[in-house]
């Protein structure tokens, strides 16, 4: 099945400047490079990588504005929020910003029920007519999107199209696609379990390590789609040190991956707080990455 929004899209950070202001500029350069040189087919921007908890709404439509401008690949923007009014204005507003998509997360800290969260996605998705996809990851919000609940929304709700599948269940995702219309679009949330995934159905993924790894990424998937499964598995292998330092409990994404780009010379800067400092250990690590990748 096509993937609407190319197969490697990455979760893109945010670039700050030194004194923590928004650096458009650098925002552009980095989706530029993301997506002509990098391997990655687009971009979801103002997401959970991107900072969006310390981001203000104004400054979340800039952004997707600026890479809007800047690349040709596929953007989908970040609208999601724990106020569902919230979520629907800034729904409205990246639409009008020139966004291909949408990805609306699970309502965070407040655990609504299953069917506030139903009620919460259809009310986003009537704000807009792009394709929106769903968010899951638990281990961040607290609740689950359950799969009958995504079942009635991809049944029901035409532009809500698919799922950021973050939530650790390889099986659970396929019991989701056995359920599914057929054109649900499942994307891999989770970098270390992309080739699980696609091994169920989904279609694509939305990385972290693929900042780094696009290419490489991109030739794993390729290969798998191919139908060469034994080489996919071979280059999953050597990228797993990657998906290893992307997160980690010292060092939360996104602080790793702007270490990682300012070893590449890439924009980046520091995370906002409370995600910082950066520990000292990060660029050394990142160098580590870069040399076994034979980068460096």
């Amino acid at each position: 099945m096509d993937a609407r929004f190319g197969r490697v899209l990455t979760a893109m950070v945010t670039p700050f400047h030194d004194d923590g202001s928004l650096d458009l500029d650098g925002a552009q350069a980095l989706a530029n490079h993301l997506t002509t040189v990098g391997g990655n087919d687009g971009l979801v921007v103002a997401g959970t990588t991107g900072e969006s908890p310390t981001l203000t709404h104004d400054e979340q439509v800039d952004l997707v504005t600026a890479v809007v401008e800047a690349t040709e690949g596929s953007v989908v923007a970040g609208a999601g929020s724990n106020d569902t009014a919230a979520a629907i204005d800034l729904t409205k507003r990246v639409t009008a910003a020139g966004a291909d998509g949408v990805l609306h997360v699970a309502g965070y800290y407040n655990r609504p029920s299953q069917t506030g969260l139903s009620e919460h996605f259809r009310a986003c998705a009537a704000a807009t007519d792009l394709p929106i996809l769903l968010y899951d990851i638990p281990s961040r919000t607290g609740r689950k999107i359950e799969t009958e609940t995504m079942v009635d929304l991809f049944t029901d709700v035409e532009n809500i199209i698919g799922v950021k599948d973050a939530a650790g269940s390889p099986g659970e995702t396929a019991r989701l696609l056995s359920l599914a219309p057929d054109d649900t679009e499942v994307y891999s949330g989770d970098d270390g379990l992309t080739l699980a995934l696609l091994a169920v159905g989904a279609v694509g993924l939305i990385g972290v390590a693929t900042h780094w790894i696009g290419c490489e990424t991109k030739d794993m998937v390729d290969a798998f789609f191919s139908g060469d499964v034994q080489a996919a598995a071979e280059i999953n292998r050597r990228l797993v040190p990657s998906y290893g330092f992307e997160t980690g409990d010292h060092a939360p994404n996104p602080i790793p991956t702007k270490a990682m780009m300012r070893v590449l010379g890439l924009p980046g800067g520091p995370t906002r707080m409370p995600m910082g400092p950066e520990p000292d250990f990060v660029e050394g690590d990142a160098k580590a990455i870069l040399a076994d990748l034979g980068r460096v």
